[in-house]
């Protein structure tokens, strides 16, 4: 389907009964994020959220794309898989040997299709050109920009479609980076050194130019999500953006920075320019998609010459936070989108991928393969570390055919039957998402993979006691052993799935090491394949969250610790059980020399404004903040910016 504009999208989203305008005010400032994230972690994503009455000229829109439903309106499709299904055929269709002038015919109405859906720069002025704001009056603080979380840096721009070139090819890269405000004509420019955007700065900086830049916001909602869309630095992002809406995207250039050209009918235009020459700006910190405050750092400057907009313009944002959010909708959407690409390019042998939320992202990813011969896993490993974004995976989890990857409970008791922990996780180094705060350097550190396929005869060591049967385990036996251990999770024993998750209290050097070599020694574990050690302000028994903070803080190849010794139940054979430590590393204990970020919760101010006003939001039945479970209790000691 395709939108004439971001307002088309509301009205649709309205139609479907997907949206709620909410008319009483609220403040951009920390309040439109509060009753965003109540409403995002309910079942399903909730609604979006039309803010009416904000103090601005604007309303805000927020979790528009912040459900499966919504992501699926967005992309004017049923389901998140018919794109990739599209994208198969039409692949299988290129790729078909053309025998005869028929089957070279039967191509011309596909190459017609392709040029449809090539971006088109049309002359004159677009709708997003409506307003001009030029000189003093080009003032950013004049839009309802968000401020997430109370120890951000400032406001942020959420849901930036950023738009560059390199200045030799003048291919155009349109990504999505957050934006700082520092002042009316000044904001940040968080590209990260891995994107293309970063590429573009560096040769406007070997060349001693300005380099132009625009910023997009709103228009047809495919254009935000063509921005975050893993793309091959040849391709236009505009070209996926008329594929996925069966139209091209018309552009029109910019005012103050021609050499620019963006939508015609998105909503806000913000033109200016990047200074190589200038000092970089301290930015941040931002409350992350991981759920961790991502540390400030050095970025560049970018400057503000023009701002254009719609007359009825509507102006887009997200938040970013403790999971479930929206931009796991996002991701999921990439998820269906890019398994038919990889597939036919790279690792034909794959099957489905699926990426959990508790793994934001990049931290696990579960891959499905049709297995044919003994090391066909650490093939599609290596095949799925070196595919674009992918690189950035810190965790690997391998099934083949013999189980439905999206029922975690038997992926989990299928993939740990078939994993020896001696012979089948592999480790490797590697670039890794400088968000990871784990990592001993910055955007540099482990990975690992759990090869949970079923093994031929070559890849089974037979001196290894694989039995599954588990003794049972006395969870307060394990705790007056050991009294630093705070809580033993073994439910998932009852299950048939060999794993323990503990919460432990570290006061000294090397202790979760020790801690898990004596436990190994303990008769009873015998069987148990992985124990998952997380911090003691964590409960181990809330599966969700021990996952999303195990994930967070481990660094694979630096935080196993393997245990072999001789089987009691079977003296022949080896008893070996993998020890993960996803405690959060210090200076003292760890020797870790990086800052350590904390996790993001509401301020109580914002908390108690959210609550006093809830009845007259329009919202329903009353919703507790998510924070709350964050800054009390066990979970207390990590929800603060040190």
């Amino acid at each position: 389907m395709t939108y004439k504009n971001l307002q088309h999208f509301i009205d649709v989203l309205e139609k479907e009964g997907e949206l709620i305008r909410i008319k009483e005010y609220v403040d951009p400032k920390l309040e439109i994020a509060e009753i965003t994230d109540r409403i995002s972690k309910t079942p399903g994503g909730g609604k979006a959220l039309l803010f009416e009455n904000t103090g601005y000229d604007f309303p805000v829109l927020m979790n528009a794309y912040g459900s499966e439903r919504r992501m699926c309106l967005a992309l004017g499709v049923n389901a998140l898989d018919d794109v990739a299904k599209d994208i198969e055929s039409l692949f299988h269709m290129l790729s078909a040997p053309k025998e005869s002038i028929i089957d070279k015919l039967k191509m011309l109405p596909k190459l017609g299709q392709f040029a449809s859906w090539m971006p088109k720069v049309r002359s004159g002025k677009g709708e997003c050109q409506q307003v001009v704001w030029q000189g003093k009056d080009a003032d950013i603080t004049k839009l309802p920009v968000i401020t997430c979380w109370p120890k951000d840096g400032g406001p942020f721009v959420t849901l930036p479609i950023i738009h560059t070139k390199d200045p030799i090819s003048q291919t155009r890269n349109v990504g999505m980076y957050r934006m700082q405000i520092f002042g009316p004509q000044l904001t940040g420019m968080h590209w990260h050194k891995h994107k293309v955007s970063a590429k573009h700065f560096n040769e406007y900086k070997k060349l001693g130019k300005k380099m132009p830049v625009a910023v997009a916001l709103g228009g047809d909602p495919v254009y935000a999500y063509s921005a975050t869309a893993p793309l091959p630095e040849n391709v236009d992002e505009y070209m996926l953006a008329g594929f996925l809406r069966k139209k091209k995207v018309e552009l029109v250039k910019c005012i103050t920075v021609p050499e620019i050209e963006v939508p015609a009918d998105a909503d806000f235009v913000i033109e200016g320019y990047v200074d190589p020459n200038d000092d970089l700006i301290w930015e941040g910190p931002f409350g992350d998609h991981t759920g961790y405050y991502s540390l400030p750092d050095w970025y560049p400057r970018f400057h503000i010459t023009c701002i254009t907009h719609k007359k009825d313009a509507i102006y887009p944002a997200t938040i970013v936070g403790i999971p479930p959010q929206e931009d796991a909708w996002l991701g999921k959407a990439t998820e269906r989108i890019f398994l038919a690409p990889m597939k036919m390019t790279m690792i034909p042998e794959i099957i489905d991928m699926d990426m959990p939320i508790e793994g934001v992202f990049h931290n696990l990813v579960i891959a499905q393969i049709k297995k044919e011969y003994a090391g066909q896993g650490q093939k599609v490993m290596n095949a799925m570390w070196g595919a674009g974004q992918m690189m950035f995976n810190k965790i690997l989890v391998l099934a083949d055919e013999g189980v439905k990857i999206q029922n975690y409970e038997e992926l989990t008791r299928y993939a740990l039957q078939n994993l020896n922990p001696a012979t089948d996780i592999y480790y490797t180094q590697g670039p890794m998402d400088v968000l990871d705060h784990s990592c001993n350097k910055l955007g540099f550190g482990g990975k690992m993979c759990l090869d949970g396929t079923k093994k031929y005869e070559e890849e089974i060591d037979d001196t290894y006691d694989l039995e599954n049967t588990i003794s049972e385990i006395n969870d307060d036996d394990i705790i007056q052993r050991f009294p630093e251990i705070m809580k033993v999770n073994s439910s998932l024993l009852q299950k048939g799935i060999p794993v323990l998750v503990i919460s432990v209290e570290k006061n000294r050097k090397g202790h979760v090491q020790e801690l898990h070599q004596n436990i190994c020694q303990l008769t009873e574990v015998e069987g148990i394949k992985l124990i998952l050690y997380v911090e003691h302000s964590v409960d181990a028994g809330d599966l969700a969250v021990a996952l999303w903070r195990f994930c967070n803080n481990l660094d694979p190849k630096r935080d196993h610790i393997l245990v072999n010794r001789p089987s009691v139940r079977n003296p022949n054979k080896n008893f070996t059980c993998m020890g993960l430590d996803g405690t959060r590393k210090t200076k003292d204990l760890d020797n870790f020399q990086r800052d350590w970020p904390n996790i993001i919760v509401a301020d109580d101010e914002t908390i108690r404004s959210v609550d006093e006003k809830w009845n007259r939001l329009g919202l329903g039945a009353f919703l507790p903040s998510p924070s709350l479970k964050y800054k009390s209790g066990v979970y207390g000691n990590e929800a603060t910016v040190s």
